[in-house]
Formats: structure tokens, sequence, C-alpha cells
């Protein structure tokens, strides 16, 4: 991963975006997951609906509780927010070479290989990467980047709010995303 400064306005990202090349090779890498990483695609209530929407099927097929956990000093676990179900490592959405939920995906996945991280443009190992990109392309994904960057602040904004009230007590195990608690 590297990052790049940026100014984070949609046409500088656009153009540093155009500068570095991207064009999807349909390698599936991002789906399966590289030997070093979980391939763990965090996602939102909001995400997860529309998946369940558009394929009808629910919430617990689409999305598991995030491995990671706080322990609270009563012993609860706390999770925060939810990641793609994955089957053997892989995402669960991921079959014969293409993504079953494409026009749905995730803004993760819609945004790969890059990130805004703060004032930066990030951008992480893809194969690709150098590719040629049209600069329509490149802002609609620098557009989509800050929309997933907005996105991604309102959950978080959200999860502030529930967490401001008193958690419930006696269950071993809470998952607190922007809706509220989700007791396991």
């Amino acid at each position: 991963m590297t990052g790049e400064k940026s100014s984070l306005s949609t046409e500088r990202i656009a153009e540093r975006i155009f500068e570095i090349g991207f064009s999807c090779t349909r390698c599936g890498d991002c789906c399966r997951g590289f030997p070093d990483d979980n391939n763990l695609v965090m996602v939102s209530p909001p995400e997860i609906r529309r998946i369940s929407e558009a394929l009808n099927v629910p919430r617990d097929e689409i999305a598991e509780p995030y491995p990671e956990s706080i322990v609270l000093e009563n012993g609860t676990s706390l999770t925060f927010e939810w990641a793609i179900r994955r089957v053997h490592g892989e995402c669960r959405f991921f079959r014969d070479g293409r993504c079953l939920v494409y026009e749905c995906r995730p803004w993760i996945c819609r945004t790969y290989p890059f990130m805004i991280d703060g004032e930066e443009l990030r951008v992480f190992p893809c194969s690709g990467l150098g590719g040629s990109i049209s600069p329509e392309d490149a802002l609609a994904c620098a557009r989509d980047l800050l929309s997933r960057r907005e996105a991604e602040e309102n959950e978080e904004e959200r999860i502030r709010e529930v967490l401001a009230s008193p958690l419930p007590e006696g269950k071993e195990r809470m998952i607190v995303d922007s809706e509220g608690v989700t007791l396991l």
C-alpha cells in the first residue's frame, strides 16, 4: 500500500487515479484475498440491505459479525460492524470468475484498489494498476471514493450515537452498528 497526499477535491483525486492508471483485469484476487490478507470486506447495514433486497436473502446469508471485538469489564464481547460472509476464505458472492452482486456491491469493492484515508489517497496492490483508464472513469471512481468516505463517516457518527446510550446487559456478545445493537 502506498500513500499519496491529496487535497481531496474530486478533480484532484481523479487526476491522481488517471496518472496511476487502473483497469480491472477481472482476476478476482480482491475477492479471493492474498496470502497475507484475510479478505474481510466490511459492510454497513444499508449495504447489507441493498444486497438482501437484490438477492432476496436474509442478512445472515450475506454478512457475519466482524471477527475482532473488545471485551467490556462485565465480560461482554462488543463487535463493531459486519463483514461479507466468506466461504473457504473467498467472498461468498464471487463465483465462476464474476461478482453475483456487482450492481449493488459494497463501497469497498466498488472503489478497490483505492481508498481515502484522512488526507491521503491510498493505493493497494492490484494487477490492474497501471492499466488504461479514461478521464471519465477516473472521475467516476473519485466520486465513488468521496461518497464512500461520506457513507463511512455517517456510519461512524451513528455508531457514536448508539454508544452514547446504555448498552443492554446480560448478553455475552453484541454487535454495534448504525442501526443499534444486535444481541447474539
